[in-house]
């Protein structure tokens, strides 16, 4: 049997902040809080398919720590439309080297954090 990701955890300033924002860009919800730290996932709970996402908060995130990625694809619109929505959501455009011709988008989340809104429209889970 392998392992399958069960959560990704992002070091944040503001774990409030990016769990409000990141439930809006996925429709997660918040599942658990301790401490500082929320935990955030599909509305369902964490025993899906789909990993939760554990906003950490570290102020400042360490130097040189591993900074993870996050790729999203529209589930219920096409990618103009998700792209649109992200940015009145709070994400901002990211230059991460792009040419011009990726069929993605590279933006940041309202911390920085760098994600790809890929083209491909997947079906909701």
């Amino acid at each position: 049997m392998a392992s399958r990701i069960s959560e990704l955890v992002l070091e944040c300033r503001d774990p409030e902040r990016l769990a409000r924002f990141w439930c809006e860009v996925l429709d997660f919800v918040e599942l658990d809080r301790d401490g500082d730290d929320i935990e955030i996932g599909p509305r369902g709970g964490c025993r899906g398919a789909q990993p939760t996402i554990v906003l950490s908060r570290q102020d400042p995130p360490q130097p040189g720590g591993t900074r993870p990625r996050i790729d999203v694809n529209a589930t219920d619109r096409d990618q103009g439309a998700e792209l649109e929505r992200l940015l009145e959501l709070g994400a901002r455009p990211a230059g991460v080297g792009q040419t011009g011709e990726e069929p993605w988008h590279a933006l940041t989340d309202p911390e920085g954090n760098v994600f790809c809104l890929l083209g491909r429209r997947l079906g909701p889970f």
